[in-house]
């Protein structure tokens, strides 16, 4: 469960920066601020959103254990603190969008599989995320199929042989696999009407009242 006393209600930044930040329209961030306050709400109504919250969007199980949910998580999570804001939120879904600069997805990507954080990308740190995402997905493969698919990636990736990719090998590796950025896109996140069909983009949105002291709501 989140902690309700670790922290206290927040205030939002002007939707209008947050749009020139980001590939959202002014009227995206304000329909995205719905989602995040529904989902921030989930378990502690705090303003913010803890793991457990994210998860619960994410599965619809807040207990469940995903090393893919923690990573996106911590990547979301720029100051480091265990919980989401809305900017925070909304910058980094930003980099799924399908307008995002190429760049962005490519190293937040990278990231993603460095889960040691130490600048490169390991053999174990790609055995352990493929057999997250297999668990995730309900596919089986044996432990000599793995190991064949990391064997290649880095027979393929690690041109410097060293045993690991820095960003440089990656960038190249992705340049030649295009695909390995397929799930960095979320296609509905340039017609949010579709995506989300309960928060209706609508002129009157900024009447709602939940916008009122929040710094959300733009004069």
């Amino acid at each position: 469960m989140g902690c309700a006393c670790v922290k206290q209600r927040v205030g939002y930044e002007d939707t209008a920066i947050l749009a020139a930040q980001t590939c959202f329209k002014e009227t995206e961030v304000k329909a995205l601020y719905k989602l995040f306050r529904k989902l921030s709400s989930s378990l502690v109504n705090d303003g913010y959103l803890s793991k457990e919250e994210f998860q619960l969007g994410l599965f619809g199980n807040s207990n469940k254990q995903s090393l893919f949910a923690d990573r996106i998580f911590q990547l979301f999570d720029t100051n480091h603190d265990g919980f989401l804001d809305f900017g925070e939120f909304i910058r980094s879904l930003s980099v799924f969008h399908p307008d995002a600069p190429r760049s962005e997805k490519v190293g937040f990507a990278f990231q993603l599989y460095d889960i040691g954080q130490s600048g490169f990308i390991e053999p174990e740190e790609v055995k352990e995320m493929i057999w997250a995402l297999l668990d995730e997905s309900d596919l089986i493969l044996s432990d000599d199929d793995v190991e064949v698919i990391i064997d290649k990636t880095f027979e393929d990736a690690d041109s410097k042989r060293d045993g690991k990719i820095d960003l440089e090998e990656w960038k190249e590796f992705v340049a030649r696999n295009p695909t390995l950025l397929k799930n960095m896109t979320v296609p509905h996140l340039k017609d949010m009407t579709t995506a989300f069909p309960s928060f209706v983009l609508r002129s009157d949105i900024e009447d709602d009242p939940s916008f009122e002291n929040t710094g959300l709501k733009h004069e």
